[in-house]
């Protein structure tokens, strides 16, 4: 079946890639060609080109995927966080534990007040006041304002919505999180890669980042996904050094696990810089059905995060954002946070000094998985264990540099197996790590 590309104008281009999608001549995952090469051998300009992939995307038919071309959604399924649908022991999740979760039925029976109406202010006023000084606490700026979101990832896809325009450039940490590699991809920006090292995002990638004219920067300060490293102090300084000459390049800190880290928080964000926001949602200690993230941000993007908020969602229920600040604010559920977070920190270093007694290498030093490092190729170990019954996460569903080769660490959440479970996964991990 013929799949050529025909037209002379961006909407022809688009409609010929679309019929040729619909006739199945182009299937998921199919390549397309090249903007260069396309511009070529259709004999218009690039910006054509370049305007024709735009349309596509916008509509869901295209995926960019950096270097790697743009291809025909709707191929492979797509990785994804949480529970999977399995008979093997799932140490793939990256969830909570559901026993640390504090319960929100005591809090439930103080939120109940006057309805709120439209028109009234999007965040609830004693959240707004708690959250502000929560974080001038580490992050002392006199023009941070709070914004509410619908989770840290909407907070993300909103923040870049009102920065940057199709095609712009954003840095991203390598290995990256699951649902920030989507979010740039989906909503059609360009994912550069930043090497993450023990002590967080490295100067060397970042400043080769800005270079290459990134717009916006997204970091985890604390308990990187999938890696669990934190910013050392250091770090933060030597980045925020590079960052000075670049004031308007949007900071994006999604500090996911901020009350149960074990870590001080380390920033990017200088004293003096212009567009940046920290992000801390409550999905991993009041749980992911909290959808629920407090932003604090300079004034400018408070402003146009609310303008992309009024016209879709307009708001984050108050009884939720209530029902979060009674929770934050009771002695019991703090208590019960700070529990689970030595529980965590404690399984997960037990964990790690079990392999380490089998020569087995962890990185990890914060968050809720463990990043283990392996004498073979991440997926010939995630199918050995898949063989003894183990659903685990391979590093290369993390990966943004095409180059970079198999990866060889896998991500597991181990802080709720029990001690048998413990020991049958370390011996496991023993025999499915060898060299291959």
């Amino acid at each position: 079946m013929d799949a050529t590309i025909t037209g002379t104008s961006a909407a022809e281009i688009a409609d010929s890639v679309r019929g040729l999608r619909e006739r199945g001549a182009l299937r998921p995952g199919d390549a397309l060609p090249s903007v260069r090469e396309l511009a070529a051998t259709l004999g218009v300009n690039r910006n054509t080109a370049v305007a024709a992939y735009r349309q596509l995307a916008q509509a869901g038919l295209v995926v960019s995927r950096g270097r790697a071309g743009t291809v025909i959604s709707g191929g492979a399924p797509v990785a994804q966080e949480g529970v999977a649908d399995t008979v093997l022991r799932d140490v793939a999740s990256g969830n909570p534990d559901p026993a640390l979760i504090p319960d929100p039925t005591p809090a439930l029976g103080r939120i109940v007040g006057r309805p709120v109406l439209y028109g009234e202010p999007v965040i609830d006023a004693g959240l707004q006041q708690w959250t502000r000084e929560w974080m001038l606490a580490d992050l002392p700026r006199d023009d941070l304002h709070v914004v509410v979101t619908s989770g840290a990832v909407d907070a993300v896809e909103r923040l870049l919505a009102q920065a940057l325009t199709r095609d712009d450039a954003v840095a991203l940490e390598d290995p990256c999180f699951l649902s920030s590699i989507h979010t740039v991809r989906l909503g059609g920006y360009r994912a550069v890669p930043v090497a993450v090292d023990e002590e967080g995002m490295t100067v060397d990638g970042l400043r080769a980042a800005l270079d290459a004219g990134v717009r916006a920067v997204i970091s985890t300060p604390r308990a990187q996904n999938p890696t669990g490293v934190s910013l050392s102090p250091a770090r933060a300084a030597a980045l925020r050094a590079v960052l000075a000459d670049h004031p308007y390049v949007l900071i994006i800190e999604d500090d996911h696990f901020s009350l149960l880290s074990r870590h001080p928080y380390a920033s990017l964000i200088g004293p003096t810089h212009r567009r940046y926001a920290l992000i801390r949602s409550v999905s991993k200690f009041l749980g992911p059905d909290m959808c629920l993230a407090l932003a604090g941000t300079d004034p400018t993007t408070a402003e146009r995060l609310a303008m992309r908020l009024s016209p879709g969602t307009t708001w984050v229920s108050h009884l939720l954002q209530r029902l979060a600040h009674a929770q934050l604010t009771d002695a019991d559920v703090r208590a019960r946070i700070a529990r689970a977070a030595e529980h965590y920190a404690a399984r997960n270093a037990a964990f790690t000094e079990a392999l380490a007694a089998r020569g087995i290498r962890t990185v990890s030093t914060d968050g809720l998985s463990l990043w283990v490092q392996l004498d073979t190729t991440a997926r010939a170990a995630a199918e050995r264990l898949m063989r003894r019954g183990w659903l685990a996460r391979p590093g290369d569903e993390f990966l943004l540099d095409e180059t970079a080769g198999p990866s060889r660490h896998l991500r597991l959440t181990v802080h709720d197996l029990t001690d048998a479970e413990t020991a049958r996964l370390v011996d496991d991990l023993a025999a499915a790590a060898v060299r291959g």
